[in-house]
């Protein structure tokens, strides 16, 4: 597990609330449906469900679910079709991801659920 100092933890939050800062005003500028966008916006989370299959699987299926891969790859495709749905797909799922990872909700370790590359979920050990 990773084990971030403070600043580094910050600056990896920070750049997430951009990415939602930008994937909502790059939505609103499109004049995209706010329905849509919240009906789809925590689409990514059905992904928990594979930790019913344990905590590898669970890992796996959470980080292919919340990496920044998908919103781009759906991005690269929007870029060669012009099909509005999925500029709109990047951006809900960018905007999720964003969002998550400001509340720390980083990709996971196999360890468990709260093991994340942003850190440990959960208050810290007091001294």
């Amino acid at each position: 597990m990773s084990d971030l100092s403070s600043p580094m933890r910050g600056v990896l939050r920070f750049e997430a609330v951009l990415v939602l800062i930008l994937s909502v005003v790059i939505y609103h500028g499109q004049h995209y449906s706010w329905g849509l966008f919240a009906a789809c916006f925590l689409i990514p989370d059905i992904s928990f469900l594979a930790y019913a299959l344990g905590k590898k699987a669970g890992a796996i299926g959470y980080n292919i679910a919340h990496s920044y891969i998908g919103p781009a790859l759906c991005g690269l495709v929007f870029a060669g079709t012009q099909q509005p749905h999925w500029l709109m797909a990047a951006l809900i799922w960018g905007a999720h991801i964003g969002f998550d990872r400001t509340l720390g909700y980083g990709l996971k370790y196999v360890s468990g659920f709260a093991d994340t590359h942003l850190g440990r979920l959960g208050r810290k050990p007091q001294r």
